[in-house]
């Protein structure tokens, strides 16, 4: 309360009012991660916010390596996971020859898991099996894509055409 010393009591009160008003008008929020607010993680027994939420808010996953994905732009994401894989890599390579794949992401990089371990269930963490699908970014989507990836991931328009790289989705087969 050092920043209080020496203001009279009706300052102090204008100033939590105003700190208060401005809290509320910010929304639910939590952890900051990548040195961003999150929104507030949606009610654990709404599975598909939560999975929404998870994937909106990450940056990385293992895609049978670690990758960079992006599914929107900042604050705007749609769930749809968009990878840019160069053939250099060994994921790209392999997904031209058998498309099968696993997704994960967790929680924990978010920093909203708080102390508690990884394995815990309360913290999220995701896991999408489906066929990865190549994306023409001459298509309206593949032109959405590329955008997504770069606003998260600006040092990926730097990426050499020699190293071919190409836009991938996941598409996701959800089971019971």
């Amino acid at each position: 309360m050092e920043v209080l010393k020496g203001m009279k009591s009706s300052s102090i009160s204008i100033f939590l009012s105003f700190a208060l008003l401005l809290l509320g008008l910010l929304g639910p929020v939590s952890a900051d991660a990548h040195g961003r607010l999150i929104p507030k993680k949606p009610n654990p027994e709404n599975a598909a916010a939560t999975a929404r939420w998870l994937v909106s808010q990450n940056t990385w996953g293992v895609l049978r390596n670690v990758v960079s994905f992006s599914d929107g732009l900042p604050g705007e994401g749609c769930g749809i996971p968009y990878f840019y894989l160069t053939t250099l890599d060994p994921t790209a390579r392999d997904a031209l020859k058998n498309a099968s794949s696993s997704f994960t992401v967790s929680e924990v990089p978010l920093g909203s898991c708080g102390k508690i371990d990884p394995e815990n269930p309360t913290c999220a963490k995701l896991t999408l099996n489906g066929k990865l699908k190549l994306v023409d970014v001459q298509t309206h989507e593949g032109k959405f894509a590329l955008h997504a990836l770069f606003a998260k991931h600006a040092e990926m328009k730097k990426l050499d055409p020699e190293e071919d790289p190409h836009v991938y989705l996941s598409g996701v087969f959800i089971g019971s």
